[in-house]
């Protein structure tokens, strides 16, 4: 049985990747980092372009020359690496957060082997004792390949809904 008529994806793989992601969004609310870098390919792309606002006559209203990051498996490590010594003051006390993740949609990639996967982002973040929560919402494009038996993000892109950002940093993993 295929999911849509369309996707041409069987059921039990899209469940099984939206397990994947629900999976990666507890390890990241639950601070568990070096657990979650085994979910992705040594090769990945990770980036969050800036969304910019313009009128429609002067094209579209996300910049994929800018980013807010743009990581790779190294700098992904390093800034993983980095959180948990005492000059990540930034996230000190460490960060509370809860990734919401819905409306996914898995498409066949390029290979057998490989998904086109889209997906809405809410993210909550608390931070110390404030009573304020950060908020982002946004969509997710990730390529998720098969290697072996297991899933693996091979790329993300974030394309938050805000042109401005009211959080003072993006030290998190979306």
């Amino acid at each position: 049985m295929t999911l849509t008529a369309n996707s041409k994806i069987e059921i039990a793989t899209y469940l099984e990747v939206c397990q994947f992601l629900y999976y990666e969004a507890e390890l990241l609310d639950d601070r568990r980092f070096e657990e979650w870098l085994k979910l992705l390919t040594e090769d990945i792309q990770y980036r969050m372009p800036l969304r910019v606002t313009r009128e429609k006559k002067d094209g579209p209203d996300i910049d994929e020359s800018s980013s807010y990051f743009e990581d790779n498996f190294v700098t992904l490590t390093s800034r993983i690496a980095r959180l948990g010594t005492k000059s990540a003051w930034a996230d000190d006390p460490p960060s509370r957060t809860r990734h919401f993740i819905s409306n996914v949609l898995v498409n066949p990639g390029a290979s057998n082997t490989e998904y086109l996967v889209t997906s809405a982002l809410h993210f909550v973040r608390s931070r110390g004792s404030e009573s304020a929560n950060d908020q982002l919402t946004g969509k997710r494009k990730d390529l998720i390949r098969r290697v072996g038996s297991e899933l693996k993000i091979a790329s993300r892109s974030v394309y938050l809904d805000q042109a401005v950002i009211g959080t003072p940093n993006l030290i998190t993993l979306f």
